[in-house]
């Protein structure tokens, strides 16, 4: 069973490139909260994550007015905010700007994703990088959402040649049809191979959902959780199943997960239950009984 891609479908990841850039210095580029701007770039979806794919050149990636120090952004790397927070690019560190807000507009039936912007005042030092966007749901459940940062960068793998940012550069350059669904599914691949690339850089003693996944007793347990729904699972079962006892196991879930299993159980069951009442036309009785619930009252309580 594979998690995190159980977790991607279940919450219905969708990917759309928006903003081709081409910048000269000096110049700063803010955008704003993706709440604000959800029904213009991604209109019906529950949450928004941004970000941005530097193709050629270098700047600058922080939050909009965080103090932390800005990250250095090169060819080919990528900053993503899953909270889809205020945030800046600029040429220089400490850059800061207002959003220009007229721009994020739903494409007309004639315009093509993404549109091309020049910007900046002209100088000799250019950098080209693109902004897109993730639609994903957030509720009733997403772990994944929960385990990850404001802000993280991915940079460019240095002996991989045919890094995905090199492919999205490939792609603006080629104006074949169906290239939008290409870029799109580009930054889906992206976000993915960016979340494994995150899963493998944290440290030993970090928490949270993505922790877990490395942790082999209590991967089995998620693993079970999520090929298995339905089951009537019971915490000295999973304990037994993960190769613990029960105290064991309940412990070193909750230190990595940051919640009791049982809890983590229903919330999944209600992930999956919500998907099949939207995606299948499923009745409640059928549905509760599909994720584990004996009875339709059982399910709605």
């Amino acid at each position: 069973m594979d998690i995190l891609s159980d977790v991607l479908r279940a919450v219905r990841l969708s990917g759309a490139l928006f903003f081709d850039i081409r910048a000269s210095a000096p110049w700063v580029g803010a955008s704003p909260s993706t709440a604000d701007i959800a029904a213009a770039v991604m209109p019906g979806v529950e949450h928004v994550i941004s970000f941005h794919a530097v193709i050629s050149g270098s700047c600058w990636a922080a939050l909009d007015n965080d103090p932390a120090p800005p990250i250095r952004m090169n060819s080919g790397d990528v900053v993503i905010f899953p909270g889809g927070a205020p945030n800046v690019m600029s040429s220089s560190p400490g850059g800061t700007g207002e959003p220009n807000m007229g721009i994020y507009h739903k494409p007309a039936d004639i315009e093509q994703l993404p549109y091309q912007l020049i910007h900046g005042g002209g100088g000799d030092v250019q950098t080209r990088f693109i902004c897109g966007y993730l639609g994903c749901d957030s509720r009733p459940s997403n772990p994944l959402l929960s385990a990850l940062p404001p802000i993280f960068a991915v940079r460019k793998p240095p002996d991989q040649e045919s890094w995905i940012v090199d492919l999205f550069g490939h792609a603006l350059g080629n104006k074949r049809a169906g290239n939008q669904t290409i870029l799109a599914k580009l930054s889906e691949l992206m976000f993915v191979e960016a979340i494994r690339c995150y899963i493998e850089s944290l440290p030993a003693h970090s928490l949270g959902w993505l922790s877990g996944l490395r942790d082999r007793h209590v991967a089995k347990a998620l693993q079970l959780i999520h090929g298995r729904p339905s089951e009537n699972w019971t915490i000295d079962l999973l304990a037994r199943e993960a190769g613990l006892s029960r105290t064991a196991f309940s412990e070193r879930f909750v230190h990595f997960v940051e919640v009791p299993p049982m809890y983590y159980l229903v919330q999944w069951r209600m992930q999956v239950a919500s998907r099949l009442l939207e995606e299948r036309g499923m009745s409640i009785a059928q549905v509760g009984s599909a994720v584990g619930y004996e009875s339709e009252a059982a399910f709605s309580c």
